[in-house]
């Protein structure tokens, strides 16, 4: 027996949800490219708001189905013809004198029309992060048993007022109806409508008045009926049931290490703060359950919260060491490495004390690598450095140092040298697709 499912849900903002999700399926392509060249250039306060992009008409047009203009019988009637009849011969135009106007051309030689279309928020950000995950999380150990889903359970004839069922309801009240035989409206007002003839009729014979008094019977009795047998009974109530069911989740947490130190400049600062803001959103995004860590270095670390690190204009030297140690001590706090995923993202110029080297990278090798499932470093640079930090022969002392933890699979490392690289790199840490640098 077959089944026909109807979503019945409210449009947002009187909206059509499904038209609107049928084209974002068909544009998904220039969609994504439009959304991926809008996040290089907005202001760092934007990046999670709605965004207007602009697809070209060619990549959302549709195939049609047309008759071919050669061969073939055709009739036309065209609309203001006032001297010429079927069969005539209609005059070839001189030239220019055409009524049609010519097209011009783009400035630049070249054109084409564009289709704005408007994303909202969570649409941007479902098409910014569709692609992304947290690598190699496992469930090392289930939450224990507050958090609860609810799911719909069928229906129930008790409940919350705010759970009830209208289509139920009705449904079961027109069956309640039909079975005891309730007058409908319609049958009411026919029989309204024959007393008000009758009733109109002078004289009336014997027949009509015995009629009319048998219709005045009719409707008392209708009437009555309709009294005792109502429109809507609390037996006809029905209210959406749900039922809590326990979520296993994993435990994961993220640790964002960023550099303060006076060698970042503020276009540095800059980068690295996009970076993070886009780990922070992908992680609130995609994920219900994910501690974030924020800590900030200098010569000294210390953990603090979303709007100091985000926002705090604090300066001084770099010792890189001292952000891994602050982390590993908050690691062994408050995660346990037996039950909990541990990722970390770090953003640093890669200016570091030289005495710092060798225990910056034993902290990384020795204790800070083995508990975690993923270490993504980051080495932000002003566009400026670029032609000398994109060889491999010209890197910073802490790229050295890091490039010898290399090849793991948990560790990554990546370089940002604009805005433009931000979005690329952090889609290649976090990407299904990840491969390990």
């Amino acid at each position: 027996m077959g089944m026909t499912v109807i979503d019945r849900r409210l449009n947002p903002s009187g909206k059509s949800l499904p038209n609107r999700q049928r084209f974002i399926r068909l544009a998904k392509s220039a969609i994504k490219d439009a959304v991926v060249r809008s996040i290089r250039e907005r202001a760092l306060g934007d990046v999670d708001s709605k965004e207007v992009v602009n697809i070209p008409m060619k990549r959302i047009a549709e195939p049609r189905l047309r008759h071919s203009g050669q061969g073939g019988d055709r009739d036309q009637v065209m609309p203001g013809n006032k001297e010429f009849l079927r069969g005539d011969t209609l005059p070839k135009p001189k030239s220019g004198e055409g009524g049609g106007r010519g097209s011009e051309g783009a400035p630049d030689g070249e054109g084409e029309d564009e289709f704005s279309f408007t994303l909202t928020t969570n649409e941007y950000l479902d098409v910014l992060f569709e692609e992304l995950e947290l690598p190699d999380l496992a469930k090392a150990k289930l939450k224990d048993a507050k958090t609860v889903r609810f799911h719909r359970a069928g229906h129930t004839p008790s409940g919350n007022p705010t759970n009830l069922n209208l289509i139920r309801t009705m449904r079961h009240s027109l069956a309640r109806r039909i079975c005891l035989g309730r007058p409908r409206p319609e049958a009411l007002a026919a029989l309204e409508a024959e007393i008000a003839v009758l009733a109109a009729m002078e004289p009336r014979d014997a027949e009509d008045q015995a009629r009319l008094d048998q219709c005045l019977e009719d409707r008392r009795q209708l009437h009555a009926r309709a009294r005792r047998i109502a429109y809507i009974d609390p037996v006809d109530l029905r209210y959406n049931r749900f039922e809590a069911r326990p979520q296993p989740t994993a435990q994961a947490v993220m640790f964002c290490l960023m550099d303060v130190s006076g060698s970042m400049t503020e276009d540095m600062k800059d980068l690295a703060k996009r970076f993070f803001l886009l780990l922070h959103l992908f992680l609130n995004r995609q994920y219900e359950k994910v501690d974030i860590v924020f800590i900030r270095h200098t010569t000294e670390a210390r953990e603090v919260d979303e709007e100091t690190f985000f926002r705090s204009r604090e300066t001084g030297g770099t010792v890189v060491s001292s952000a891994l140690a602050e982390m590993r001590r908050i690691v062994e706090a408050r995660y346990p490495v037996e039950d909990w995923n541990i990722y970390a993202a770090q953003a640093s110029d890669g200016d570091n004390y030289s005495s710092d080297s060798a225990r910056c990278k034993a902290l990384l090798t020795e204790q800070i690598l083995p508990i975690c499932q993923y270490f993504a470093y980051v080495e932000v640079h002003d566009q400026r450095q670029a032609e000398i930090f994109l060889s491999q022969q010209n890197v910073s002392d802490l790229w050295k140092d890091y490039a010898g933890c290399t090849p793991r699979a948990n560790f990554a490392m990546k370089r940002v040298f604009s805005k433009a690289d931000v979005f690329p790199v952090f889609h290649q840490l976090f990407s299904k697709t990840r491969l390990a640098a």
